[in-house]
């Protein structure tokens, strides 16, 4: 089982940048991804960045590639997502997700993600 609790969340204008944190707890061994997926008001929830935990690879969705960058430190067991210059198009709830199964690379598809956070929003006003 993995255990995610996102923070960070927050109001901010836009260009301005806001850093997430997820920290992961449970299984911290072994190679899986961690994602950010986000929800944005009357829309579905959708894949923007994720990264293995072991190996450290990253993929990004084309809205926020250049923008956000997505990390992990194993000694604190947290995956970060940096975001920059941000949009309003941005505002959602951003939730944190491992998939535990996808030792192999990293997916993108919200089912195929077991374990989800709570959630932190992010407002970015114009």
């Amino acid at each position: 089982q993995v255990q995610l609790v996102e923070s960070g969340g927050g109001l901010v204008q836009a260009g301005g940048s806001l850093r997430l944190s997820c920290a992961v707890s449970g299984r911290t061994s072994g190679n899986y991804a961690v994602g950010w997926f986000r929800q944005a008001p009357g829309k579905e929830r959708e894949f923007a960045a994720a990264i293995m935990w072991s190996g450290g690879n990253t993929d990004y969705a084309d809205s926020v590639k250049g923008r956000f960058t997505i990390s992990r430190d194993n000694t604190k067991n947290t995956v970060y997502l940096q975001m920059n210059r941000l949009k309003p198009e941005d505002t959602a709830v951003y939730y944190c997700a491992a998939d535990i199964w996808g030792a192999w690379g990293i997916r993108t598809k919200e089912s195929e993600y077991n374990y989800w956070g709570q959630g932190t929003q992010v407002t970015v006003s114009s």
